[in-house]
């Protein structure tokens, strides 16, 4: 099991969570604790927040307002270094440099991570992204679904803790994309804490203990998946796609 589910120290603690650009709130006064080892679905609208809430819990964006624990560690301090390598980050940025080849990606990563045995996790990883065949050629031949399923094994490759993904399967054909949820399932069960970002509902349910739903920036469904269908989370979506559009 993973060090964070075995404490009772939360992996996430947020108390008025907040992310503002000028007048506009992207993330608006979030309350969220999520204890070590649980898996989070995050839902919304486009324009909901989503992106700019798992950014902040990346401690790649410094909160407007409130106040972000990680592990019991306060978030945004000078020396987040060790913080951030509990994190695995995987966002609509690949993160990944298109002039070297995949394997030299994740052994550039591997060594930014301090990995006692780099060759061999980069070997592994790009293994298990089904990319062994294409590891010696440059990132940007890569198709678009190729380079998303490198970015996951970049972002999973030094056993994060805590892992946050956004729109992980975009990109992806069946085949990976039925990989990748096997992939969740077995961080899941290793105890790992994980947030992940999905505009699908049913994706949400299969992957997820529970469930957030965001709108303007706030909390409009906080749920256990247990007990939730996809109808009703389909309907608040709706609901708040309507209300980002004005749509009456």
């Amino acid at each position: 099991m993973a060090a964070a589910s075995r404490d009772r120290t939360p992996a996430i603690e947020a108390l008025g969570l907040a992310k503002r650009y000028g007048p506009l709130a992207a993330v608006d006064g979030i309350d969220l604790t999520v204890p070590g080892g649980q898996s989070v679905a995050l839902l919304g609208a486009n324009g909901a927040g989503k992106s700019t809430l798992l950014r902040l819990l990346a401690t790649l964006f410094r909160p407007s307002g409130g106040r972000l624990r990680l592990f019991g560690n306060e978030a945004g301090r000078s020396d987040s270094g060790p913080l951030r390598r509990r994190i695995g980050f995987l966002s609509h940025q690949t993160f990944l440099y298109e002039h070297l080849t995949g394997r030299e990606n994740l052994l550039f990563y591997a060594r930014l991570y301090g990995l006692a045995d780099p060759e061999g996790a980069a070997r592994e990883a790009i293994a298990a992204a089904g990319l062994s065949h294409r590891q010696d050629d440059r990132v940007g031949s890569y198709s678009r679904g190729m380079q998303q399923r490198l970015a996951i094994a970049r972002a999973l490759l030094h056993r994060p803790e805590l892992i946050l993904l956004d729109e992980p399967f975009t990109g992806l054909d069946r085949e990976s994309s039925s990989k990748l949820e096997e992939r969740l399932r077995r961080e899941r069960g290793s105890g790992r804490t994980s947030v992940m970002a999905t505009h699908d509902p049913d994706q949400a349910l299969r992957a997820a203990d529970r469930v957030l739903v965001l709108r303007d920036g706030r909390l409009a469904l906080d749920a256990p998946a247990h007990g939730l269908d996809a109808a009703r989370l389909d309907a608040l979506l709706r609901t708040s796609a309507a209300t980002a559009t004005g749509t009456p």
